[in-house]
This record gives structure tokens, sequence and C-alpha cells, in this order.
């Protein structure tokens, strides 16, 4: 599946746009990692607890959006976004999403031939 931020893919013309295509996941952290996190905020500097949550949560969400345009046919997304936002004080909600389209290559044949 080619999934990309940007309106187009080099190489390829959308053949036909199916619709907006999402994945969403909510993530808490654990008890453990909110106690070792508001430590490190005494500190201060990055939270690695946190970063990972994120990261795992961000690939999670591509993969449900992923799973979703395939479900409609697609075998590209095109304008894929992140969002996120705060469930209470401990939830992180994670979205990607997207326009999922099926993609052909563009054939460049050279001047005088097909």
């Amino acid at each position: 599946m080619l999934c990309a931020t940007t309106e187009s893919v080099a190489g390829y013309r959308v053949k036909e746009t199916l619709g907006q295509c999402f994945g969403v996941v909510v993530r808490s952290r654990g008890i453990g990692g909110n106690i070792m996190a508001g430590l490190r905020t005494i500190i201060g500097g990055e939270i690695p607890e946190y970063t990972q949550l994120l990261e795992e949560a961000r690939r999670h969400a591509v993969d449900r959006m992923v799973t979703n345009a395939t479900a409609m046919g697609a075998n590209g997304i095109v304008m894929m976004r992140f969002d996120s936002s705060e469930i209470g004080q401990t939830m992180s909600e994670i979205v990607a999403y997207g326009t999922a389209v099926v993609l052909e290559p563009v054939s460049f044949g050279r001047a005088g031939s097909e």
C-alpha cells in the first residue's frame, strides 16, 4: 500500500478516488509508566515512556487506516495526516486519516513509440 502525505505519488496517477479512510487508536500508559513519567517531569527533558507510547499508537493507527483502505479496494492513500487528542488525563487518541485511491503506474514511452 503506497501511503503519501502529498496529493500525488511520483510515477503514478490516481485512477479512482474511493473516499476517506482512517484508523483510530486510544492508548493509556499503565500506572507504572505514569509514575515514571511523573518523576521524569521533575527533572525535565524527554519522557521516553510517552514517546514510545505515541510512536506505537501512530504505527497502530496507520495499520488500521491501511486495513480500512484495503477493504475499500484501494492500493494507495494520499493526503495522509495524523491528529491526536487527550481523553481525560491518562489516555491519548491518535487518528491516521487520508483519501483512499486506486493508483496506476504512469508509463513514460519514448516519442514515436507506443
